[in-house]
C-alpha cells in the first residue's frame, strides 16, 4: 500500500523493549528520533521525556536545541500550552523468582488475559543483555493431561520462563527485578501492521511524526506544543500525572490506542471503533470525559481537512489524557486514538489508513489551537 508513513520507525518503537518502570531504552530511541524537532528537552523524575517546541510563525523557523536539563518559568504572557502525551511503556514482567532448575517466575507490570501467553517466546532483559527464552504455564502438555486441566485457565503466577540454560548460568545472569517482554516482529500485512506494544508505541509514533509533519508544512503554530513521552501509564497513568503538573497544560492530547472490536463473536454495539474508518474522537472512558467544545474544535478541523474519524466511547480503561486534565488547576482535554485489533496481545493490529488520519489530524489541530 502506497502512502507516507514512516513504518519503519513504528517498527523499531514496537520492537524495542520498556516495561513499566523500564522504559529508558524507548526514550533514547525517541530522543534520537526527535533531534531537531524541539527547543527544549529534558527527562524528569519519572523517566518521562519532556519536549517543548515554541511558537512559530507560518513559513518560519526557530533555531532549535538538543537537549536542555531545566524547563523555563512561565508567565502570564506565554501562549496557549498544548501537551501531547504518548506513553512509552509496554506490558510486561518482572522477574520475582528463581528456582533451583533455572526456571523463572514472573510478577506482571500491566494487565494481562492469560489466554494470549500460552506458548509464547519472550526475551529476559538484563543488565548483561538480552536473553531469548519461552514462556508457559506450569502443567502437563495435552498428551497426558485430563480434559479437567485442558480447560483450565491459568493464572499469571503458574506461568514461567525457560532459558534453555543450566540452573545456575540462569542465576549467573538473571537477577530478581529484571525485565520480560515479549519477542515478536512488526509484520505488515494487507493494508495492516501488526505487532506487540502497539499500546503505546503507536502514540510514541505519533508524538514524533505529527510533529514531523508540522515542522515540514512550514504551516505553523500559535501554541507552545509540549510532547511528552510518559512513563508507567500502565500501572496507574503514573508518569503522565507528574509531567502534567509539571507543564501545567490549557489543553491535553492523550494519544493512545483504543479497542477495535469489529470482529467475529463481538456485537457490533461493542466494536467501539471499526478499522479504515479514521482515527478516534475519544469522548469518554473510565478515567475521563473530553471537554466537549474542544471535541467540537478538533471535529471541524477534520471535516475541513478531510480527515477520516469516528467518534468513540470506551466502557473501561483510562489514558494519560486523564492526567492532563486534573492535574493542577486542571486543563481542557481530549482523546485522539487509533482503533487496534487484539489489544494487549502479540498480534495487536493497526489499519495503516486510520493511523495516517491520526497523525494527520494532531498536526492539523496544532496549527490552529
Amino acid at each position: 500500500m502506497k502512502d507516507d508513513l514512516n513504518i519503519d520507525l513504528l517498527k523499531r518503537l514496537c520492537e524495542t523493549p520498556g516495561v513499566p518502570g523500564r522504559e529508558e531504552r524507548v526514550r533514547a530511541l525517541i530522543e534520537e528520533e526527535v533531534q531537531g524537532l524541539f527547543d527544549e528537552t529534558y527527562t524528569d523524575a519519572m523517566g518521562s521525556l519532556i519536549c517543548t517546541r515554541h511558537p512559530r510563525p507560518k513559513g518560519g523557523s526557530k533555531k532549535t536545541s538538543k537537549k536542555t536539563t531545566k524547563k523555563v518559568s512561565a508567565s502570564k504572557a506565554d501562549p496557549t500550552k498544548v501537551m501531547i502525551l504518548s506513553h512509552m511503556d509496554e506490558i510486561g514482567f518482572y522477574v520475582s523468582h528463581i528456582d533451583d532448575k533455572g526456571f523463572i517466575r514472573l510478577n506482571p507490570a500491566g494487565g494481562f488475559d492469560t489466554r494470549n501467553l500460552f506458548s509464547r517466546r519472550v526475551l529476559v532483559c538484563t543488565s548483561g543483555g538480552d536473553l531469548k527464552a519461552v514462556m508457559n504455564p506450569g502443567g502437563r502438555p495435552v498428551h497426558i493431561s485430563g480434559p479437567e486441566e485442558r480447560n483450565k485457565v491459568p493464572e499469571v503466577k503458574e506461568f514461567f520462563v525457560d532459558t534453555g540454560m543450566p540452573a545456575d548460568e540462569v542465576k549467573e545472569k538473571v537477577r530478581i527485578g529484571d525485565y520480560v517482554v515479549m519477542d515478536e516482529p512488526l509484520i505488515e500485512i494487507g493494508t495492516k501492521v501488526v505487532s506487540k506494544a502497539l499500546d503505546n508505541r503507536f502514540a510514541c509514533w505519533l508524538g514524533i511524526e505529527s510533529i514531523r509533519k508540522l515542522h515540514k508544512s512550514g504551516s505553523g503554530h500559535n501554541c507552545e506544543v509540549v510532547v511528552a513521552f510518559t512513563t508507567q501509564e500502565e500501572v496507574g497513568l503514573r508518569g503522565a500525572k507528574t509531567a502534567s503538573f509539571a507543564v501545567q497544560p490549557d489543553v491535553g492530547l492523550g494519544i493512545d490506542v483504543s479497542l477495535a472490536c469489529d470482529t467475529p463473536g463481538v456485537p457490533e454495539a461493542e466494536s467501539v471503533t471499526q478499522h479504515g474508518k479514521g482515527f478516534g474522537l475519544h469522548i469518554q472512558d473510565a478515567s475521563f470525559i473530553a471537554h466537549h467544545e474542544l471535541v467540537d474544535q478538533v471535529e471541524a478541523i477534520a471535516k475541513k481537512k478531510r480527515i477520516a474519524y469516528q467518534r468513540t466511547i470506551l466502557a473501561r480503561g483510562g489514558q494519560d489524557g486523564a492526567a492532563a486534565q486534573q492535574a493542577a488547576a486542571g486543563a481542557k482535554a481530549i482523546g485522539i486514538v487509533c482503533g487496534t485489533r487484539y489489544i494487549h496481545t502479540v498480534t495487536e493490529m493497526i489499519d495503516r489508513r486510520d493511523l495516517g488520519a491520526a497523525r494527520d489530524i494532531v498536526a492539523a489541530s496544532l496549527a490552529v489551537l
